[in-house]
């Protein structure tokens, strides 16, 4: 704990220090109630502030400690500010306002920015795994600013969009991918990784419908809320220096079999296929053959692949302010390599937020972001033409440069080398996020907000193949695309707060917004280049190009209502109505109602009477939401489009099938909760039980082939969601010089197809299919039963029982939905030291791996390697294995014919547990600083991605090569990695 102690007159002056030793406390903040009068301590927990004759009241506030007042009349004064237990008394964003946690009705989970701040991540999505229940975040690939997924309690709809919604100080982030270079079938890049995580104060996400509802039809799939750090009044200008260096490597790479492993496995599958044994393709060169396998080289092509990555980050940011003008700035520069040559990505970020009071009644600000990011973009995950395949699917006793020193290629494969060498694919962004805002206070009690927003969001791409690429064959070829996402955005808002005789307090807030959204993109490519040093498309003999354009507009309409009574008993209530230009005029129009309660029943007579609960408080509601994202801007509309070209005359043809009734998608979702605080407010707890079903899917339905189009998109289906969330929250500890504090959470979810017209497939292959009653990302396989020991020959479930194995006989094998997901946190300081730990777990979860799918193939692939699973392969009589014998004889079903290794023999288990990070860093003490006249000094060391216990047998179980395409999920092809890295970092405050 710390004292305040300070002294009465028309200026005051005082001290804030730790109680035990004595030490100054910085950063504790004193003003003076209802006026913008404040100021904050200063190194030594000195401050003074000016106040009237009259006297005031004293508002004390400290990050880590409960905000108290205290009447300024009475000379000497000393208050002991209190430990803050931080859930049950924290104010936390709602929706377009703030609320005491302990009235809340909703189910809103809260993150620090300092708990954050130094994982090297590039985007603050990533930042929020494993750190609240019901949140589900994994990295599709370890490429440095790639796509994420996240889902906020489960997956909603099947061909709408199912991210969340971000907010980013009141302005509505787009997070459409604008990568457009062809890089199989993963999303190259995350729009948010345009953030700098470290402008972070805090985020909330928003999950239940009486917290998302206000946002009406963006809030189906949760709203993230991001808070980012500003000044304070009447504090000193703080300038802050921070910066980190990381080494990253592959916690494990791609293991291939040997030249004389490979030669071995040839020859058994050049005789299992009826071959004469005096004729197998590896003997010795004077017979003919290739060579004895014992003679053959390997040729190492992985270790040309992996390399040790290096991060950088740097961060000065400045903060402060008067009594009528408060600012951050922040300037940052990122840049992180990946673990897998070439790619890289860095982004110079500005942030400017400022606040000022023109005069008692009047306020002003802006938020603003720019960001400037580099992508060299490298095909990877799914691509047969990829980085990672070209090195991995070619046979290991073949080199890797011809007797010439040209590039040696196999097959359909690029030499690896050629392509980490020659790859010319830049992706350069520009992005500007601003808000500028004005509030005008009529009353006390009620309050006028107008805000202005712009989210600019510009990707220009150059690609060139050179002679070297088979791409690039014969002449060279090249392509450019500039991307533009632009939103624009308007919001009033009109508040009234009002609390009667010390016991009613209501809080009633309408507003409306109007956006508009466009989309636009140019494409140009070139063939035929007269030489690789002239790469601008002007240069080529063949010259081709395109544009598109769309644009959506949305008119909103809400308000919402909060009644509190003694802070016992809370009641919520939110209306919004959107109109949406994507759907047909009499249909455009959807309303999402919401209520909520609270009860503290801690704050009862017959609950305090036990003498357990320091809080104890039921929550429950129930609302509507709405989802548009996913669909086309004109999705309801019957659309032509030209290019149907007949005897060099211009033509049009039908492009799409009007729907005039097409309509929103609905959420319905109930959630009930309890809070729990015990061991005098030492111990929390966070229980929810959530039931959601969304119905009116936007579906492309399939229709007669004979009205001239494949589908229409239609308002049908339904899937469900259901789950509980604990989380456990402990102060073990709470001294000055010893601190100790744990949180573990645990979420489950489980999703359900309850309507559907008919069941879908998707993904490579149509591995995962869509069918009521199963849960989306299903995988549809063969089960293999056994390898029969007697022939050696895969055996199959025959569901059917038609005596053969068809494709009637693929079934439902699995999904990728872990059965609970979670993480663990820990924190530990003494003195100068402090210690964290940051686990993440997931249960259940299955993982297709299509890389064993290739390269265990039996000898199917001819141009293609092995793994060294296929060495565990069924040889003789009695074996027991799940790996069948090698051959090419479809008639076996064994890695071909009607089966074509679409079987469970690749589906693994992807549970895990990770070691998220673990951090040791140590703060100078202030008495040595003061002589340097700094304000602090911390340097620290961390892992992330430590270790991993794991089942899986690939690289990382955090994966997902077909995150472009619908409904799939957990598909490893060639995917990069997450990284294991080591930093060092220093933070210096002036």
């Amino acid at each position: 704990m710390s004292i305040l102690s300070f002294s009465q007159g028309s200026v005051i002056t005082g001290a804030v220090n730790e109680a035990e030793t004595g030490n100054g406390l910085p950063g504790v903040t004193v003003a003076l109630k209802g006026t913008n009068q404040g100021t904050s301590t200063d190194a030594n927990g000195r401050f003074s502030l000016a106040i009237p004759s009259t006297g005031g009241v004293l508002v004390v506030s400290a990050i880590g400690y409960v905000t108290q007042e205290v009447k300024a009349t009475q000379p000497n004064l000393s208050i002991v500010l209190q430990p803050d237990v931080k859930q049950l008394s924290e104010v936390v964003v709602t929706g377009y306002t703030e609320q005491s946690r302990k009235t809340l009705t909703s189910a809103i989970s809260s993150v620090r920015g300092t708990d954050i701040k130094d994982l090297p991540v590039a985007s603050p999505d990533q930042l929020l795994q494993g750190r609240t229940t019901g949140v589900q975040v994994q990295a599709n690939s370890g490429v440095p600013g790639g796509g994420i997924f996240i889902r906020v309690r489960g997956t909603n709809s099947v061909n709408a969009s199912n991210d969340p919604l971000y907010v980013v100080d009141g302005v509505f982030i787009n997070n459409t991918n604008l990568v457009a270079t062809g890089l199989g079938n993963q999303v190259p890049s995350n729009p948010l990784a345009d953030l700098n995580p470290a402008d972070i104060d805090r985020i909330e996400i928003l999950k239940d419908a009486n917290a998302t509802a206000i946002y009406g039809s963006r809030g189906a799939n949760g709203v993230v809320i991001i808070t980012t750090k500003r000044g304070k009044a009447g504090s000193k200008t703080r300038i802050t220096f921070d910066t980190y260096q990381g080494l990253s490597k592959a916690a494990k790479t791609y293991k291939v079999a040997t030249g004389p492993e490979l030669a071995l496995l040839e020859n058994e599958r050049f005789i299992n296929d009826g071959g004469n044994p005096a004729n197998v393709p590896y003997r010795s060169i004077a017979s003919g053959g290739l060579g004895l396998p014992a003679e053959q080289p390997t040729y190492d092509r992985i270790s040309d692949l992996f390399r040790t990555a290096r991060t950088t980050n740097y961060e000065l940011s400045a903060t402060g302010g008067s009594d009528k003008t408060q600012f951050y700035i922040g300037g940052g520069y990122f840049k992180q390599e990946s673990i897998v040559r070439p790619t890289n990505f860095d982004r110079f970020s500005l942030r400017i937020n400022l606040d000022n009071a023109v005069n008692d009644k009047l306020k002003i600000g802006t938020s603003t972001a720019l960001a400037r990011t580099h992508r060299n973009v490298s095909s990877n995950d799914n691509n047969p033409g990829g980085v990672i395949n070209s090195a991995l699917y070619p046979r290991s006793n073949l080199p890797v440069f011809n007797a010439d020193g040209s590039y040696a290629k196999y097959g359909n494969f690029d030499n690896h080398l050629a392509l980490i060498d020659n790859l010319n694919n830049d992706a350069v962004g520009t992005r500007i996020i601003s808000n500028v805002f004005g509030e005008y206070n009529f009353s006390p009690s009620l309050t006028l907000r107008s805000s202005w927003s712009i989210d600019f969001n510009d990707m220009y791409e150059n690609n060139y193949n050179n002679t070297l690429l088979l791409a690039g064959q014969p002449r060279g070829t090249a392509t450019s695309f500039l991307s533009r996402d632009i939103t624009l955005l308007n919001e009033q808002t009109l508040t009234f707060r009002r609390t009667f005789a010390d016991v009613h307090s209501v809080q009633v807030l309408v507003g409306n917004t109007i956006q508009q959204n466009t989309f636009q993109r140019t494409s140009l490519s070139g063939q035929q280049f007269p030489s690789n040093d002239l790469q601008t498309i002007a240069s080529s003999a063949t010259q081709t190009g395109s544009s598109s354009k769309s644009q959506a507009g949305l008119v909103s309409f809400f308000g919402k209502a909060t009644y509190n009574l003694r802070d016992r008993y809370s009641l919520d209530a939110s209306l919004r109505a959107d109109a949406s230009s994507r759907f047909g005029v009499s249909k455009r129009w959807g309303y999402f109602p919401s209520v909520g309660a609270g009860w503290r029943l801690s704050e009862e007579s017959f609950v305090r009477a036990l003498n357990v609960f320091d809080e104890l408080k039921l929550r429950a509601s129930i609302g509507l939401t709405g989802n548009q994202a996913g669909i086309s801007d004109f999705a309801s509309l019957g659309l032509w489009q030209g290019g149907a070209n007949y005897l060099d005359l211009p033509g049009t043809a039908p492009l799409q099938l009007a729907n005039p009734d097409l309509s929103w998608e609905t959420t319905r979702q109930w959630n009930i909760g309890v809070d729990i605080a015990l061991l005098k407010k030492r111990l929390f707890l966070d229980l929810n039980y959530y039931d959601k079903y969304t119905s009116g899917l936007l579906l492309n339905v399939p229709v007669p082939r004979k009205l001239g189009y494949s589908s229409v998109v239609q308002n049908f289906g339904a899937v469900s969601n259901r789950g509980f969330e604990v989380l456990i929250t402990a102060d073990w500890f709470n001294r000055p010089d010893f601190k100790w504090s744990s949180s573990f959470n645990i979420s489950r979810n489980i999703n359900r197809i309850e309507k559907l017209a008919a069941p879908i497939t998707t993904g490579s292959r149509d591995i995962f299919r869509l069918e009521e009653g199963a849960p989306l990302y299903s995988f549809w396989l063969y089960h293999q039963t056994r390898v029969n020991p007697e022939t050696g020959d895969a055996e199959y479930q025959d569901v059917n029982k038609d005596g053969a194995i068809t494709v009637a006989d693929r079934q439902l094998v699995g999904n990728a939905w872990p059965k609970f997901f979670g993480g663990f946190s820990n924190t530990v300081s003494y003195r100068g030291f402090d210690l964290g730990l940051n686990l993440y777990f997931e249960k259940g979860a299955k993982i297709m791996n299509m890389n064993r799918f290739f390269m265990v193939h039996g000898g199917t692939q001819r141009n293609i390697g092995y793994f060294p699973e296929q060495l565990d392969r069924w040889q003789k009589t009695g074996d027991q294995t799940s790996v069948p014998r090698l051959t090419t004889n479809p008639n076996s079903n064994n890695y071909g014919g009607v089966v074509q290794n679409l079987s469970d023999r690749y589906l693994e288990d992807g549970s895990f547990l990770r070691v998220r990070s673990l951090s040791l860093g140590y703060t100078l003490p202030r008495q040595l600083l003061s002589r340097v006249r700094l304000n602090s000094l911390r340097v620290y060391v961390q892992a992330t991605n430590l270790l991993t216990i794991t089942p899986y047998s690939g690289l990382d179980p955090e994966v997902n090569s077909q995150s472009n395409v619908a409904n799939t999920k957990n598909f490893d092809w060639a995917t990069v990695p997450q990284p294991r890295t080591f930093q060092a970092g220093l933070t210096l405050g002036l």
